[in-house]
């Protein structure tokens, strides 16, 4: 990489780190990793070369779709201390730039997946883009509480593209996957607002804690907790399961619902003395859930594949 820069009109310097951060690399790697695990554990297989710029061109519609976020809410990133640093509220690139690159990263990722792998998985990508930008950011975002039940579909879909780039379809079990992601997307942000409330409030997003208050907020963390460990347990009855997933079902759903149950028990004044550290607690939790979940999809994914490769049934 080059350390060239890019001097905006306020004398403010652009980096390729800044540009790079419009893509929002955290939201992106979720993105591959999901999108990669529904590959692994597809049947059937691809050429690795295949298989490895298929995943970069789901990162990078996955990154256009974060620029475009970005270029979007630029005003309520203004505002947000927790986005304040973000490279247009800074002024190190320009809303046009970010609308520009998310554009054109956009159709370039569609494009590529369908030249590279099938037209099945390039419509998901663009459905997807198209779901985050429009349907979640432009309208659902600002306009009702139930914006990350509806919109966290948006980032539910990679693992169902990966599984498409190899079947060049979309089964139960690749929906599962999908459904895994949307209903922990919940529990997992509302955890995050209940600690940045006043934030969310400053901007005048709806998020659940700002329209409903706290205590419906925790009510109904621990309501989707409940039904996200129903949704992981119905992956259970299907082939790309197996042992790892179990244990990691089993571990990771007792955890998340004691940890769901114990803000229930909240109250304001008590997270407030603690500065929140029951709900911070179940937000990094949450991060780890998804990660267990999918790697033990992976691990039964690979394993499956070394019994096939052997001759042999699989071991769940």
């Amino acid at each position: 990489m080059t350390d060239a820069t890019i001097t905006l009109d306020d004398d403010k310097e652009a980096s390729f780190g800044d540009f790079f951060a419009l893509l929002k690399p955290r939201v992106m790697s979720l993105v591959v990793f999901t999108a990669m695990v529904g590959l692994i554990v597809a049947p059937g297989s691809v050429h690795p070369f295949v298989a490895f710029f298929s995943v970069l061109c789901i990162a990078i519609g996955g990154g256009a779709s974060g620029a475009l976020n970005m270029w979007y809410d630029a005003d309520i990133d203004r505002v947000m201390k927790r986005t304040q640093g973000r490279p247009i509220p800074s002024g190190k690139v320009t809303e046009g730039e970010a609308l520009a690159i998310g554009l054109t990263l956009s159709a370039f990722s569609v494009i590529m997946l369908g030249l590279a792998s099938n037209w099945v998985a390039a419509g998901l990508l663009a459905f997807t883009i198209f779901f985050y930008v429009v349907i979640y950011t432009m309208w659902l975002k600002r306009s009702t509480p139930q914006n990350i039940v509806i919109g966290g579909a948006a980032g539910a879909f990679p693992p169902m593209i990966g599984w498409a780039v190899v079947t060049g379809d979309i089964t139960i079990a690749s929906t599962l996957m999908f459904a895994l992601t949307f209903m922990w997307t919940p529990p997992h942000f509302w955890a995050l607002a209940l600690f940045m409330n006043s934030d969310y409030g400053k901007a005048k997003v709806p998020m659940l804690p700002v329209t409903h208050g706290t205590r419906v907020t925790r009510n109904h963390i621990l309501v989707y907790t409940l039904l996200l460990a129903v949704t992981a347990g119905a992956l259970l009855f299907t082939s790309i399961a197996g042992w790892f997933y179990l244990a990691a079902f089993l571990v990771m759903n007792t955890l998340f619902i004691l940890g769901a149950v114990k803000i229930w028990r909240r109250d304001d004044a008590a997270s407030k003395a603690d500065n929140f550290k029951a709900e911070r607690s179940f937000f990094k939790l949450s991060l780890a859930y998804l990660f267990a979940h999918f790697t033990a999809l992976m691990f039964d994914g690979m394993l499956s594949g070394l019994f096939d490769s052997m001759g042999i049934g699989g071991p769940f």
